[in-house]
Formats: structure tokens, sequence, C-alpha cells
């Protein structure tokens, strides 16, 4: 099965709006480096296009009907939009589901420490990641504080032009003869990823004596005292406030296109917001759906979709129940029919063909760049095992839906079969009974601080997924 390069296809019209959307895609991920971000974007996007938040429908006592647009918050980590179509809901949905956390290093709750004249925060690296990559690069810091009174302060530096950035060291090459003869995972140990905040100590003027004398700090962790100063300065925290904390230290900087051609990005985050992002714009751009559809956009995928904002807990079953009540349709029987009579697209990124790395991929069945969209029929790890197995019956329905809508796309495995593998969210959905396959965005340097995209591909999975939208059933 030969695909065309879709550079080659697209009318003039269609790149202008490419470029357009890949303009827009950029701006999305400088804006949402963490869960946290990308919900508030995500919020903002949708009340502009008249959603509604479900819990206020639910508070002002009023009920729902065709038409109308909701949408659901989990601990400001997770969101879910719904758009009522004309068919009982106990019909199913046409569900897009993508997940918005990256791999990160997160600060440990007791993180601050100084050692021979530098300032440091502990780590704890999260999500699958090769863990020497992470040294030697400019690195910010997102998150947010709560202090006792439960006010929250919201932590943004080394974005900015004029901001400082943070970084972890590595050895020189002059003396790393013992470190070269390590295995890769060994190079850069965890507890290794430490990143260094500062180096100055604390000073007094003449008028400080009395502050000086209480700190303490007269040949005794200065540099720490330091940087304590400044961050109660900057965001009134005592050092024990890291207690409830969450912040999050990313790679710094903005996407960008890449190649002389400027045909891919290349950012921090892709995995998963390119397909994130495209869910989003699909669910606000399908039109007049007979079929409720859905968009989930949830966290912590990458540590297996665990806890309360990610995939496995019971968010979208309780808000899929509250929109059945307020449409006046609610049973348990019927909550259960509606998973089971839904389709869904698990919108999650897969390999693309790297020529460097060529042994580690089946050519036959591999993702291309600017090859359009991506189906993965299963994921999983060697013989399958931890995967959703999607139906032929369903693909076959795909690909009507897709050829209708004049979408390319691609089917793909991860790579070759005993290299070893990985999951999304699609098997969690799968136990509803639901059908569901992978489908979303090839990536090259998955999981590396900089992760790039054809802006091609970005586009026509977009288009993909509102096809999906408008005419599966």
């Amino acid at each position: 099965m030969e695909l065309k390069n879709l550079w080659n296809e697209y009318s003039k019209k269609q790149l202008k709006e490419l470029e357009l959307f890949a303009k827009d895609y950029r701006d999305f991920l400088d804006a949402g480096k963490t869960e946290r971000e990308c919900t508030e974007i995500i919020i903002n996007l949708v009340e502009q296009q008249g959603y509604e938040e479900l819990e206020r429908v639910i508070k002002e006592g009023r009920t729902l009907e065709a038409g109308a647009k909701v949408y659901s918050v989990n601990m400001d980590k997770s969101v879910i939009l719904y758009h009522i179509g004309t068919e009982p809901l106990e019909n199913g949905m046409n569900i897009l589901g993508a997940h918005i956390d990256s791999p990160r290093l997160d600060v440990k709750q007791n993180p601050l420490y100084e050692d021979t004249g530098f300032a440091y925060l502990d780590t704890h690296y999260y999500g699958g990641i090769k863990k020497y990559q992470w040294v030697t690069i400019p690195l910010a810091i997102h998150g947010v504080i709560v202090m006792k009174d439960g006010t929250s302060v919201i932590v943004n530096i080394g974005e900015e032009e004029d901001d400082p950035v943070f970084f972890i060291s590595d050895l020189l090459i002059h003396l790393a003869g013992e470190q070269m003869e390590k295995k890769a995972n060994k190079v850069i140990e965890g507890e290794a990823l430490d990143v260094i905040i500062g180096n100055k100590p604390i000073t007094f003027g003449e008028n400080d004596k009395k502050a000086k004398k209480d700190s303490d700090t007269e040949g005794k962790e200065a540099v720490k005292q330091g940087v304590l100063a400044i961050l109660k300065e900057m965001y009134d925290m005592d050092e024990d406030d890291f207690l409830s904390a969450e912040l999050e230290v990313v790679p710094a900087g903005l996407a960008r296109e890449a190649g002389f051609d400027r045909s891919m990005i290349m950012a921090y985050g892709q995995d998963d917001r390119v397909c994130a992002f495209a869910s989003l714009r699909a669910m606000l751009e399908a039109e007049n759906p007979s079929r409720t559809t859905c968009c989930i956009l949830v966290d912590k995928e990458e540590i297996g979709s665990v806890g309360a904002t990610g995939m496995q807990s019971m968010f979208f079953e309780n808000a899929t129940a509250e929109v059945m009540n307020l449409l006046g349709g609610y049973s348990e029987l019927a909550l259960r029919r509606c998973m089971k009579n839904s389709y869904m697209l698990s919108s999650d990124v897969t390999a693309a063909y790297d020529p460097s790395f060529a042994s580690c991929f089946d050519k036959k069945n591999v993702a291309y760049f600017a090859k359009g969209m991506v189906l993965n029929k299963f994921t999983g790890a060697r013989g399958k095992s931890g995967s959703n197995d999607a139906n032929a019956e369903y693909i076959a329905k795909l690909r009507n839906v897709l050829d209708k809508g004049k979408v390319q796309f691609q089917m793909s495995e991860l790579g070759k079969v005993d290299l070893g593998g990985g999951g999304t969210i699609a098997y969690i959905l799968a136990l509803y009974g639901m059908n569901v396959i992978d489908c979303g965005v090839p990536v090259l340097n998955m999981h590396a601080p900089w992760e790039v995209t054809s802006k091609a591909d970005l586009y026509e999975t977009k288009r993909g997924y509102v096809a999906f939208l408008e005419g599966i059933n």
C-alpha cells in the first residue's frame, strides 16, 4: 500500500490552513507545558466557543438538550467535553481521548539543599525518559505552591527572555573515562538529576545585623539561604511550603519550526499534546452531531493512567452519568449501554520511522512523516502484552469514514516485535466493551526533551478526527 507525500497533495487553501493551524499549535505548546496549564488554556478556549461548566448547570438545576455543549474539570488536571447530539445518549458517543501530561522532572517534597557552594533542587523523574538527555540543557520550572491557608501561587520561571534558567551538570569529557564505560541507563542515574538553582551566598547590609544573626547563615548554607530569601520575595513562600507544592522541571524555550523548509515542529511535550490539540480543535470544528461527541483530555498516562486524575479513575464515567441525568435518561443500565455502544479513537502518538535507527522498525508496518494520520491496531509490548487490539469490523468502518472525508491515513506498529513497546489509554476504555483503536501523529525523538512532528501529519490528523466525529455511527 503506497502512500502519497501530503505536501504534494494539498491545495493552496489547505496549505494556508495548515500553517495557521501549526502556528496555533505552537502557541498552545508554549503556553501549556504542564497539565494544569493545558487545562486552563482548554477551558478558556471552549468557553469562548459556547461550552458551559457541567457542575454549574447541575448547581443551577438546569437540564440539557440536543445541541448543548458542556465541560467538566477534574482537579485542574483533566477535562472532558460533551457536545450533545440528537440521538439518545444510550446509543453511544463518538469519543476522542488524549493525554496532556508529558515526561518531565518533578521536584521532591523536601528538595532544597546546598552542597559545596551550589544550591540544588532534588527531583524525581516522571514517565519514561533517557536520563542522560536531560543534563546540560536550559530548564524552566512550572507549577503551583499551595499555602496552608489554601491560597495558591503560580510558578513559571525560565521561559521569558530575561528569566534565569536552571540546569543539571554533567562530567567534562576529559574526566569521563569511567562514565563512558557505563550502560546508557547508568551514565546519569535518577538521583543525579538534581537541578542547580544558585551559587551566590546571601548577603546583608549594614542595617541587617539582626537579620544576619537570626538567620544563623554565617558559614552555614549561605547559598541555600540566599535562594530561600529570593523565593520569599518572589512567592512569599518558606521552605516548608515545598511540602504542598507541585513543581515540574521542563525544557526551557519555545516550540520552533524545524528544517530549512519549515515542514516540522520541534518542541517539548508533543507526546501527547499534539494529539490533544488536534482532538480539541476537531471537537470545536465538528458540526451538527447526531451522536453525542466527546473529547477526553486526561493526566497521568505516562505513569499508567493511575490516580484520581488518570483515565483509570471514575471521572469519565461519573461525568457521563451526570450528563445522562441532565438529559433525563439516566439509569445504570442506560449508562452501561452508552459505554458499550460508543466508538473511540485513543488519540496518542506513535513512533515515526527514523532512517538513522532503521534496524528498530519493520518498514512495512511503521509510520512515516508526511504520510498522514496513523492507526495502530494494537500497541503493547512484544506479544501484544498490555494492549487493546481493535476489531477488523471497526477498522473497516473507520476506513470507510476516512475515505469519504478524503483523509489519508497509515497503519503502523510501534517498532519491531521483540524490541519493546508501549501503551495508551485505549485498553481502559475498551473495558466497557466499546470499539477503541489507537490513532494519532507520528513523532521523532519521542520522550526526549525536544520531540519532532510533521506539520502535515498534525493537520491531517485533525482532519481525520473531524471526519470521525461527524461520520462514524
